[in-house]
């Protein structure tokens, strides 16, 4: 049996009862697919940016020549030869060096050792040559004397050319006769001769700290010349 309507009061009007909400409808999957693609990238939530790479840690050791350990010991080194160069020339300065020259005082023999003409045994050790002659031409009279092996042009060392009985300079040319007198060449005066005496025991002495001279009239001086 069909319900029958309740019965209302008058003037009332009858409650209508509202229709239940529909659920919406769920979206194609397609359109969402297409909503996310036109998303991708533009994303701006701290979720969605890209992880920042880490920055690549900079060793200030390292060097495309050379690190900084090695030019430290570089520098270090470069001090240590510096001052190790300044204390040998300090140590140089005060110690300098001592020359082992020859004495300029010598005997050479007697004289019954030599012969006639230009000895040269002294010439390289002693830098001298000793003469015996027959008759010196400034002292007219039989002896020795001894010439310095030194040019008087620009101090080389001549050298005695027996066949042709003089001294010739190998440097610029210059000639001097066995008595020392130049003629040829640049030379502009004659060898200086040296002390010559007997010593004590009869040996030739030959004293190279006293010079003689024949442009200044020394050669005439005794012991410029030693009479046999």
């Amino acid at each position: 049996m069909a319900d029958e309507p309740k019965n209302t009061p008058a003037g009332d009007a009858p409650a209508v009862e509202k229709p239940a909400p529909r659920p919406a409808a769920a979206k194609p999957a397609a359109a969402a697919a297409g909503n996310d693609a036109k998303l991708a990238g533009r994303t701006t939530t701290a979720a969605a940016r890209p992880a920042p790479k880490p920055k690549a840690k900079v060793d200030d050791d390292t060097s495309p020549l050379m690190g900084r350990r090695g030019w430290m010991g570089l520098a270090w080194g470069a001090f240590t030869a510096a001052s190790a160069g300044c204390l040998a020339a300090t140590g140089r300065f005060m110690f300098p060096n001592v020359l082992n020259e020859p004495p300029q005082q010598f005997t050479v023999g007697f004289p019954e050792d030599y012969g006639e003409g230009v000895d040269e045994r002294f010439k390289d050790s002693d830098g001298v040559w000793v003469v015996r002659t027959d008759n010196d031409y400034t002292n007219e009279a039989p002896g020795f004397y001894a010439l310095f092996t030194s040019c008087t042009h620009l101090g080389c060392t001549p050298n005695w050319l027996s066949a042709e009985n003089k001294f010739k300079c190998p440097c610029h040319g210059s000639g001097f006769r066995p008595t020392g007198i130049n003629f040829e060449g640049p030379a502009p005066r004659p060898l200086e001769r040296t002390r010559i005496v007997l010593a004590e025991d009869g040996q030739i002495l030959i004293d190279k700290s006293r010079k003689f001279q024949e442009e200044l009239g020394q050669w005439t001086e005794p012991e410029s010349f030693l009479q046999i």
